[in-house]
Parts: C-alpha cells; structure tokens; sequence
C-alpha cells in the first residue's frame, strides 16, 4: 500500500489536460466539488497516483455528471454521486484495497449499464474500458483506456452509443435521480419482450441492489432467467 504522499508526488499531475478537455466537451458536464478528506481516502484505496487520469478525477472531483447526469464518472463522492470510486469496488470486485480484481467498476449510466476496466477477468485486452449494456449482459471490450474513454465522454456521440437504451423524455425524467440510483426495466431489456425500451415498464431502484442483480442474472444465465421469470 502506498501513502498518500507517495500518490500525490508527480511533476506531471493529468489533471491539467482533462481540465482542457472540459473546456472542449461537447456533452454536458458538471464537475462534482470534493471533500479533500475524502478525496484523500478514496485515492489511497484506488492505489493510483494524480498522474494518472483516474487518480486525477478521484483526487480532484467528487465524481463527473455527464449528458444531464446521465453517464456517471466515480471520483471520490458527493452529494449527488455518493460513491467513491475506491469504496464501491471494496467488496465488489476486490476484497481489499490494492488487492487483485477480474475489473475495477469507475462508471455507470442511469440505465443499468456498468463501465469497468479490464483486470484480466475479462476477455480481452487488459487496461481496457469494457462496458456491461442491460440489454446484453455481456461484457463489450470499447477499444479505449480510461482517459480516451473520459475524453470520449465529453465529446463523443453518446445519443448513438445509448440509441437503443434511451426512452422518451428521458432527459426530463432523470434530472432528479441520484447517483445512487438507476432504472430497472421489466421485461428486461435483454428479453425479446423487452426490446423496445418505450415499450416497458421502469422504475429506480439503489444501484448496489441492481449491481447485485446483475450478476446474479449473469450467474444462472439469460436463458433459465426466461424459464425462471419471464
């Protein structure tokens, strides 16, 4: 375990260019404020230093709100997202800070989808983002590391990326979800029942219930899911 002081020295901090980054985003964006204490405490469990573009938005933000809050980028929580990056993997994906981890969750969307960095748990690259889609529960290797994925966020085409998640009106419905929370549709969306999301019921539940879920529906597998409850 390295100190917070061993975190902290760099010459190179990353959090310059991702402040220009914010200048340039295209989506928008709201910069949660820290608590230095807990900002201090979160970088120490995620072990990676300010040079880093993920120590740089746990050490620096309370977390990153992307498309009206839509896509949630984990820093080291606030108010409005709750969760600290390295707090929420505890338990999660590691039984200890700094210990081995198949992923390492760092972003979510009000969807029920997950973004995680590939451990060596996944099929594919290692260091890469991959994303977990509720309309696939299958792990999606996005081709990008955590600052391209960022600076994608800011900038991309997330209207085309989320065409098939995004129901009407969405934008007016999730401006007071916390980002504690998420949507569950029902029937899923993985269901041929559940294909279109307009189509179906929601309703927000506390996203460490729907995480569990998850990965409960992935255990037993999408096919005894339909015998089971659909």
């Amino acid at each position: 375990m390295r100190s917070f002081d061993e975190l902290i020295q760099t010459q190179d901090p990353a959090w310059p260019l991702i402040q220009e980054w914010l200048t340039k985003a295209v989506n928008s964006v709201e910069v949660l404020p820290r608590t230095l204490e807990k900002a201090k405490e979160e970088l120490v469990k995620t072990q990676v230093t300010i040079r880093s573009f993920m120590g740089a938005v746990v050490y620096e933000t309370g977390g990153i709100l992307i498309d009206d809050g839509w896509l949630r980028i984990l820093g080291s929580g606030s108010a409005k997202l709750p969760r600290g990056l390295g707090s929420w993997n505890l338990s999660r994906t590691q039984s200890e800070s700094a210990g081995p981890a198949p992923y390492y969750l760092f972003a979510d969307d009000v969807a029920g989808g997950y973004f995680a960095i590939n451990g060596g748990g996944l099929n594919g690259k290692v260091g890469n983002v991959f994303y977990l889609p509720p309309d696939t529960l299958e792990w999606e290797d996005c081709g990008k590391g955590y600052g391209d994925f960022l600076n994608w966020a800011l900038t991309g085409d997330l209207q085309l990326f989320y065409e098939n998640l995004r129901w009407e009106n969405w934008r007016e419905e999730i401006h007071d979800l916390n980002g504690d929370s998420v949507y569950t549709f029902f029937p899923f969306l993985w269901t041929e029942e559940g294909s279109d999301i307009n189509q179906v019921s929601r309703k927000r539940i506390p996203i460490a219930e729907h995480y569990a879920s998850t990965l409960n529906l992935q255990k037993i597998g999408r096919a005894s899911c339909r015998e089971r409850v659909c």
